[in-house]
């Protein structure tokens, strides 16, 4: 076992978790490591005013389930997204309300002189993407988005996703293909997602 806080390896973090079964003040590396990507990743899912509070209840679980963690899983950030993915669940009316909102605000016509229209232009058109990818992230059902998201923006793989949802790696991959089907479809040609 390597010595508390000189290994940043996958290992390092399920030992920290064993050490907080015994020592539970050891769970505050955990929380050091991981809190601001579990922050940020239910800030981009739900807004900053749900995001602490998500966060911070992913942590309390976190730390209350350490005794049953499972040392096998070399990393914890998948077990964390998991967590923190069932708490946004929770708050889909909030993240669906997020969503149309976004799509109404980027998707807007805005209106400029002649001067920087090309610049005007170029705005306006990176708006209506983003209109168009948070309306079809709105009309995702939650299990789809939370694949998605997981993959797109927390940097998961499919397998951690699978792990971090606790479904099956083959519900996963579809969820996932079918996400990128709808994501596609919304935005056309434009983007070219690989599979």
């Amino acid at each position: 076992m390597t010595q508390p806080g000189t290994a940043r390896g996958p290992d390092a973090d399920a030992d920290l978790v064993e050490q907080a079964k015994r020592t539970p003040e050891r769970f505050t590396a955990v929380f050091d490591r991981h809190y601001r990507q579990i922050y940020a990743y239910a800030a981009r899912r739900l807004g900053p005013d749900l995001a602490e509070d998500v966060a911070s209840e992913t942590f309390l679980i976190a730390f209350d389930r350490r005794g049953s963690y499972d040392s096998a899983r070399a990393e914890v950030r998948p077990w964390l997204y998991g967590i923190a993915s069932n708490l946004i669940a929770r708050h889909a009316r909030a993240e669906t309300r997020r969503y149309k909102a976004l799509a109404r605000a980027f998707g807007a016509e805005g209106e400029g002189g002649d001067d920087h229209a090309e610049d005007v232009a170029v705005r306006l058109d990176a708006m209506a993407v983003r209109g168009r990818l948070a309306e079809a992230l709105r009309r995702l059902p939650e299990p789809v988005r939370a694949v998605l998201l997981l993959v797109a923006w927390a940097g998961l793989n499919q397998q951690e996703a699978a792990a971090a949802l606790d479904i099956p790696a083959g519900t996963a991959r579809s969820r996932l293909h079918r996400a990128r089907q709808e994501m596609r479809q919304a935005l056309g040609a434009e983007i070219e997602v690989s599979e």
